[in-house]
Parts: C-alpha cells; structure tokens; sequence
C-alpha cells in the first residue's frame, strides 16, 4: 500500500550555515560521487571530448613540480597549475571536473561552485580562508561565471594567492576565462585581474551536445492541478510545494550559499503557479536555486508557465545570457526526471 508524501514549504524555511558545513560540502554533488574518466562516455562526433579527457587525466596524474637545486641546468617544461574547462551546456564539464578531483592522489583537495567558494569566504573573512586553502593540492571550481566585481577581485586575489602556494586549479564555465564577464563589466581593474588569472589556466574547449536534451523535447514540462497534487503525493518521501512567486520573494530573504539547506530532508520540489519573472536580481537567485536543486537532483513538478520561459527575450539577450540557459537546460532535465 503506498503511502501519501509528507509536505512542506520552503517558504517557512529559515536555514543558517556554518564556515565549517561549507568547508563539509565541498565535495562533489550527489550525480558526481562516483565519476571517473572511463564512466565519460565521449561522443565520437566531437573529437574535443576525448582529447579534453586524455589532457585532464594526466593533468591529474602529474605530480608537483619539484623545486630545482641551486645549481640544477636543465629546465622543466612550463606548465600552467590550471585547467579551465570552456564548453556548452550538458557536454560533461562538470563530470569531467569531478573525475580530476576523484583520480588525483591528493591529501587535501575540495570541489565547489564558484558561488560556494565566495559565500565561504563571505562567512570565514579572506585572511581566514586564505589560512583553509593554503598548502591544498587541488582546487576545483565548477561554473565560473561572474555576477560581482566585488566577488571577482576577492577570488582572483585568493587564486593568485594559491597558485603561488603550489595549488593546482581546475574549472569549468561556458564562457572563455579571458571573457569573464563581457557585456557586464568593463572597469579597467577588473579586466586587467581577469586577464592575470587566465594567465593561469590552460583552457580546453569541449564541443558536443547538450546530453540532458538528447531524450527530451525543448520545453520543461508543465501539470495541470490536479496531476500537480497527485505527483506531488506519491513523492516517495517528504515533497515541497510552494508558489512560484512566494519562492522567488523568500530566495531575496535567504544568501544563496544556505539554498542547498532549504532542500534538507525533501525528495520533490512542487511550483504552483509559475509565472514570467520580470526583475533579474530575482531571476538571478532562480538561477542559484536551480543549480542546488540540480545538484541534488531532485525532480521538480510545477504548474503554470512553462519553467524554460520564466526568463524574458531581454534577460536573454543580455550579459547574464549563459547563466539563464544553463537553468533553462537543468530546469528541462528536472521537471522531466
């Protein structure tokens, strides 16, 4: 006999988290725990995809440079203590990230989202994190996209900062990382800061299709009201179920490092009533919500709108374009699952 879903709101949820549950979380999510390169499948139809993963498998297979004596001649070969993965959406960046992290014989080695890693710092202040990170083998940052100057200076300041120390990077974006935050910001500062940091990096280019859509149609799917409650209760588990529009207003309440605690405990999230949004800062936080709900992969049932057209023709035209896509692709995978 099966039995009826407990549910809840996320609206009533006020979550906090500690500088050490952030430091916890920095593994990769739930999908990736157990990626390897020989569980990425490359598509034979883009050859980048294999050579990104012969270059990150011995990327991660190398050790670290040793220091050359005094009176030593010959003159390793330079290479950069970063790779940075440049790709389109759902072509394995994030499995391929993780398979670095998995297969590095590394002590002291973390993996997050670029969002995690400046909320980390936010909650710990930059001396102390600079202190956390210092002597790790390996950094990864997944989704490097930049919202924020003010984000940008401090993490390329603490990269700078990590790579003198003899960490390695790696990251992933869909945006090249001398192109960080084109059509956003344009200060000289921030442009030379960026310039500096890809300095660091070897970039990869991974070509392909998104793999999220090579089963579906182009659109989230959408229930009426009464297929909405019904999926909703047969949630194996305890189900969330909110209105849209009450979400949005309580992700402005909450800092999207603590969104990953909203879904503590639930197994399905439930939209009621999705509807366009029409301000981007609070666009901007649907982006981060979807990303932690992805990341957890839960499904998400909704009703109203379809969830791949909250984002206004504007809002995709503009600089923040990649991000909004990106939640388009992981909204379709999810109200799919």
């Amino acid at each position: 006999m099966q039995t009826e879903s407990a549910t809840i709101h996320l609206t009533d949820r006020q979550p906090s988290v500690s500088g050490a549950e952030m430091v916890a979380h920095l593994v990769p999510p739930p999908q990736f725990a157990e990626a390897t390169f020989d569980s990425y499948r490359a598509d034979p139809g883009y050859p980048s995809q294999a050579e990104a993963k012969q270059t990150l498998l011995e990327f991660a297979e190398a050790k670290r440079p040793a220091k050359r004596g005094l009176f030593s001649r010959a003159k390793a070969p330079e290479t950069k203590p970063g790779v940075y993965l440049d790709g389109g959406f759902g072509v394995g960046k994030t499995h391929l990230l993780a398979a670095v992290y998995h297969a590095m014989p590394a002590r002291r080695k973390y993996f997050g989202s670029f969002i995690e890693y400046t909320a980390l710092v936010g909650a710990l202040g930059y001396a102390k994190a600079v202190a956390l990170f210092h002597g790790a083998d390996l950094l990864c940052i997944d989704e490097f996209e930049l919202d924020d100057p003010g984000d940008t200076m401090v993490m390329t300041r603490l990269l700078g900062e990590l790579v003198a120390s003899g960490t390695k990077l790696a990251a992933t974006s869909n945006t090249p990382p001398n192109a960080l935050g084109e059509g956003r910001f344009a200060a000289q500062d921030f442009l030379r800061e960026i310039h500096a940091m890809a300095e660091s990096f070897q970039t990869l280019r991974i070509d392909g299709v998104d793999y999220r859509h090579r089963d579906l149609d182009g659109h989230a799917r959408t229930l009426a009201g009464g297929e909405y409650e019904e999926e909703l209760a047969a949630a194996p588990g305890t189900a969330s179920d909110d209105a849209f529009g009450d979400l949005v207003s309580h992700l402005a309440q909450v800092h999207p490092s603590r969104y990953i605690r909203l879904l503590d405990g639930v197994s399905m999230i439930g939209l009621r009533d999705v509807s366009p949004l029409a301000d981007q800062s609070a666009a901007l936080r649907f982006v981060a919500f979807v990303d932690r709900v992805y990341d957890a992969q839960l499904p998400i049932r909704a009703t109203g709108t379809t969830l791949d057209a909250v984002f206004s023709d504007e809002m995709l035209a503009g600089g923040y374009r990649k991000k909004y896509l990106r939640a388009i692709s992981r909204l379709i995978a999810s109200t799919s699952a």
